[in-house]
């Protein structure tokens, strides 16, 4: 939908008034808002395409494009900015620490998006209520929770060791601003430690001088010493002098023009890493559309599948030039919630904002340069939250793990995803961490379900002993009466 009524008189809505989606303020303060949406969405938004190796200025003008695609598919109902998705990154991890590049990382999330965009599709044709049966809260929270937590060893193998000092201190600086700020500038936080990490890193460069460590894909050399000219098995990235933060790349790029375009690749095992998260993806743009459905007060139902497919499109899109898998962001949610303005407007603004952003190498090459320290204590913290967003979905849907048809293929799932173990099909084809961990859980808990169904109680001491007493009563916490799925 491409037209706007003003609403009123075009100011800033009076107390308990709310902008709907095909309202519009005046222009300039259209632009205002669309602005804010740009620094909501941007720190997540060029942080993540850096952590999966692809170029950020082509993920930050594809978000744009997405978004407008997304606006437009959704008929306009649906008011949200498609970023840059975090669910993808143990996927791409895995896919890089298996020698793939990235066109390989590309194809596999182009792959996983038309997946998506199938998945929307086929929940427009037969309801929403089709997500909750399909993947319900148990599922879907232990998938988010191992996307996250098969990450850790990516910090403590690549980042965190190229200077651990830099990374303890952006650490630092991230849970501090993360805590104690409030409002918008909590909002950035990941923003303002990236910041801090760059200015640290330089100051230490001024003042110490070099760094001796190990940079990926940098100073290879073959068991004899000899350089190399691709990193593997027998070419290996060693220690050596640099400096932590690298501007050169950055003098040289220019002002304006187009992001460098690769096109996608497409290998099975890639694939199969890639497809996962698109279970988070369905999850969160489920719960993304009924907030907005909470604050606008209209019935998105009927918009959930074109809603998830659209997002799915953004992605194929994304992917099919190079760019960063998409997906709506809460960040920018926060920002409706805070004015109460859900102009579809706005968002167009930021899109073509986001646009003209990435046709700008110089800020691409700014990003790029950020030092491997900085990003060690940066992932600790986006790492961490991505897993612990699976326990927010079992704590706010009431997962009920004495029973053991939750507990058990989600403790099976986490653990085979966590420590990547890897189960070979076939020479060529294994299933490993992520992958392997998400059919655990999403097999193994449908399987259960279908062959014990009902109540089941609480599974009787196997995390929590005497909470079930032999020959007696089941005891329940206090509200609870029964699995607890999908309750809020």
């Amino acid at each position: 939908m491409i037209g706007w009524k003003l609403h009123g008189d075009g100011r800033t809505p009076p107390p308990g008034e709310v902008v709907a989606p095909w309202e519009r303020l005046s222009w300039p303060r259209t632009a205002g808002i669309g602005a804010q949406h740009v620094v909501a969405m941007f720190g997540a938004t060029f942080v993540f395409p850096v952590v999966m190796g692809l170029d950020p200025n082509l993920s930050i003008m594809m978000s744009g494009i997405a978004t407008a695609l997304f606006l437009l598919v959704a008929g306009g109902r649906v008011p949200s900015y498609l970023g840059t998705s975090a669910s993808f990154v143990g996927a791409v991890a895995a896919i890089r620490a298996a020698g793939g590049d990235s066109a390989t990382v590309t194809g596999a999330i182009l792959v996983a998006g038309a997946v998506l965009t199938a998945v929307g599709a086929l929940v427009h044709v037969l309801g929403g209520e089709i997500v909750q049966r399909v993947f319900p809260p148990v599922v879907t929270g232990a998938v988010v929770m191992l996307i996250g937590f098969n990450l850790a060893p990516v910090v403590a193998t690549v980042y965190w060791p190229q200077d651990q000092w830099v990374a303890l201190a952006t650490l630092a600086f991230a849970v501090v601003c993360t805590v104690l700020l409030r409002g918008f500038w909590a909002r950035v936080s990941i923003l303002l430690a990236l910041v801090f990490g760059f200015a640290l890193s330089w100051l230490l460069d001024a003042a110490s001088g070099e760094i001796t460590s190990v940079l990926p894909g940098k100073h290879l050399l073959d068991a004899a010493g000899r350089p190399c000219p691709v990193e593997g098995p027998y070419c290996v990235a060693t220690a050596f002098p640099h400096d932590r933060l690298d501007l050169a790349p950055v003098r040289a790029a220019d002002w304006f023009g187009l992001p460098p375009l690769h096109a996608p690749g497409f290998t099975t095992s890639a694939i199969l890493l890639a497809l996962p998260p698109v279970i988070a993806l369905v999850a969160e743009n489920t719960g993304h559309v009924k907030a907005v459905a909470a604050m606008t007060g209209d019935d998105l139902d009927p918009v959930l599948g074109r809603a998830i497919a659209a997002d799915g499109a953004g992605t194929v899109l994304a992917a099919a030039v190079g760019g960063s898998p998409t997906t709506t962001y809460a960040e920018n949610i926060g920002v409706m919630a805070a004015t109460r303005i859900y102009s579809t407007a706005a968002y167009y603004v930021a899109a073509a904002v986001a646009v003209l952003f990435g046709l700008c190498p110089k800020f691409g090459a700014l990003v790029a340069a950020t030092p491997g320290g900085v990003l060690g204590g940066i992932t600790v913290v986006l790492y961490g939250m991505i897993g612990l967003l699976g326990a927010k979905i079992w704590i706010e849907n009431r997962v009920d793990f004495g029973d053991p048809v939750n507990l058990v293929p989600v403790a099976a799932g986490v653990i085979l995803a966590i420590g990547n173990v890897t189960l070979r099909v076939t020479g060529d084809f294994p299933l490993q961490g992520i992958a392997l961990g998400t059919i655990a859980v999403l097999v193994g808990y449908h399987a259960l379900n279908a062959l014990a169904p009902g109540a089941r109680g609480t599974g009787g001491g196997v995390i929590a002993p005497g909470e079930r007493e032999i020959g007696g009563p089941v005891r329940r916490p206090p509200g609870d009466r029964g699995r607890g799925e999908g309750r809020r």
